[in-house]
């Protein structure tokens, strides 16, 4: 089981590389445009903004899956470790509502754009495609919250 969440944690955090690098890059050559020959790239923002949906939210569980979340360990030394363990679980319990929240917001939001057909206005890019990675990313963010309740109850 740690194999395969391990797995689908680097499948995420590269995902997001790729994408990152892929934001990078329209960035460097939209600059380079402009600079040389007086013509940006088009559709420069909407293709930034797409990115940045799908960094952001596929590099959320990646987070989730690696347990790298910053973390301000103000109580940790003036407490028990069960007291830790418990605190621990009260912030993926915390995580896991919020999360759950934010998917009951989106999805609606998500079916709304689709069965309507918004696009964006420059390069008329669906606008399902912002939202496919939110609700993918947040739902998988959700099921990794729930790995890190069970890991964390399990006794070691």
């Amino acid at each position: 089981m740690n194999r395969a969440l391990d797995l689908a944690a680097r499948v995420f955090g590269i995902l997001a590389a790729i994408f990152l690098a892929g934001i990078m890059l329209v960035t460097v050559a939209d600059v380079v445009l402009r600079s040389l020959f007086r013509t940006p790239v088009r559709g420069q923002f909407e293709l930034v903004e797409l990115g940045l949906a799908y960094v952001i939210f596929l590099a959320l569980p990646a987070v989730f899956l690696r347990d790298a979340h910053l973390v301000v360990d103000v109580a940790d030394h003036f407490v028990s470790a069960r007291t830790r363990v418990a605190l621990d679980l009260f912030g993926a319990a915390a995580s896991l509502a919020a999360l759950g929240l934010m998917l009951w917001q989106m999805a609606p939001q998500a079916l709304y754009m689709m069965r309507f057909g918004d696009i964006t206005f420059d390069l008329q890019i669906p606008k399902m495609w912002y939202a496919a990675p939110a609700l993918a990313g947040v739902l998988c963010s959700l099921l990794a919250a729930l790995v890190i309740i069970f890991r964390r109850r399990a006794p070691r």
